[in-house]
């Protein structure tokens, strides 16, 4: 479980709820006052509809399945996948390229997997970076796809709040024969732009750029794999092609690959 996502949503509701007390002297009869199911139904059930209309529905369900990989997110280590490749060359340098094929039944990485054998294979290098870099440009436009998606969410849900404000408004115009009505009428009409901004905001921005950070993640890590699954074909010294893909990586996660790394032995010069 993602501890980030969960410390920030909770401790947003926290402070919504906590500021609504602070301003109504701790009556929690306010936050209940802040509870208006009409005006849920036509932010969340207008914003949920126009999505709808504008995305194909297995895009939609596939958006609001892919929520469980911002709850769950998949371990990536680019630190672990160099030294996975450092190893991969050192035995394709000792025993040939041959003996990679037996490593890659091991592997649990299936993008490395198959780079992998399309090197034993004998593939032309041109064609393997080109088979790779054409599978990485398909996940993320999957991945741009389901982004979008909640992208639109989050410009929908003022929109829809605007919506329910306006109808919240009209409703209040007729009743204008009656003061006593007004300001109860006028909250209602409010509140839908109180929760369109809450959808926009609170929800499907955050889960946005949420994903859009795992991805970028997920590139990152599969650009790595491609340049030392080539480095590996090429024949390059173990040590060269550690020192090429720590090029990837921050200052901060270089140093933590260790001292002895960065000490190429005499055997593999």
């Amino acid at each position: 479980m993602e501890l980030g996502l969960i410390i920030g949503f909770c401790s947003g509701w926290v402070f919504i709820i906590l500021s609504i007390l602070l301003n109504a002297d701790m009556d929690i009869g306010a936050v209940i006052n802040f509870i208006d199911p009409p005006s849920v139904m036509i932010t969340l059930g207008g914003t949920i509809a126009a999505t709808m209309i504008a995305n194909p529905l297995p895009k939609v369900i596939t958006s609001f399945k892919a929520i469980k990989n911002i709850l769950k997110p998949q371990k990536l280590d680019p630190v672990e996948a160099i030294a996975k490749i450092v190893e991969l060359a050192g035995l394709a340098r000792k025993e040939g390229i041959l003996a990679l094929e037996d490593a890659s039944s091991a592997m649990e990485d299936e993008f490395l997997q198959k780079g992998v054998m399309l090197v034993v294979d004998g593939t032309d290098p041109e064609l393997v970076r080109s088979i790779l870099e054409t599978e990485l440009a398909y996940i993320e436009g999957r991945h741009r796809d389901v982004q979008g998606v909640w992208e639109f969410i989050s410009s929908m849900g003022p929109a829809w709040g605007m919506i329910g404000t306006l109808i919240g408004l009209v409703m209040m115009l007729q009743t204008m024969s009656d003061p006593s009505t007004i300001g109860g009428s006028m909250a209602v009409a409010i509140i839908t732009t109180f929760y369109g901004s809450l959808v926009a905001n609170f929800i499907a921005t955050p889960i946005a750029a949420k994903m859009k950070s795992y991805s970028n993640d997920e590139m990152l890590m599969k650009e790595v794999l491609i340049e030392g699954i080539l480095s590996i074909q090429a024949g390059e010294n173990p040590r060269i092609i550690e020192e090429k893909l720590k090029a990837f990586l921050s200052p901060t996660l270089r140093k933590s690959i260790g001292e002895e790394a960065n000490n190429p032995q005499a055997g593999d010069e």
